[in-house]
């Protein structure tokens, strides 16, 4: 899936960009970035499945992220095992750049 669009930084993904299964079913929508950016490590996303619960996609099992969309490596059948989202160290879209134009992620801290 999004195999005919080009790549984007993890930093680059959309706010509540779509995110499938690897033959192209919705799991639900990117609602947080997992990761380090001042070491540039990424850890993975929070995704809002369609059932309404927040759970982690580790980074192992993204593989293509896309100003469309994540794909994964998942099948539908693992998504029900996906873990719960723990709010530890996240960002969030923020407006940025330029004259505050364009989105970036910015880093925010749970409780």
């Amino acid at each position: 899936m999004f195999e005919d669009q080009d790549a984007v930084a993890w930093t680059a993904m959309p706010y509540r960009a779509r995110v499938v299964t690897a033959d192209g079913e919705e799991i639900g929508t990117a609602e947080s970035l997992l990761g380090d950016e001042e070491e540039d490590i990424f850890h993975g996303i929070a995704v809002k499945t369609k059932g309404g619960r927040l759970a982690e996609i580790p980074a192992q099992r993204i593989k293509r992220i896309t100003q469309q969309g994540v794909a994964t490596d998942l099948n539908a059948s693992e998504v029900p095992e996906l873990p719960a989202y723990r709010e530890e160290r996240w960002y969030g879209i923020e407006w940025g750049g330029l004259f505050r134009k364009h989105p970036e992620w910015r880093e925010r801290r749970g409780s």
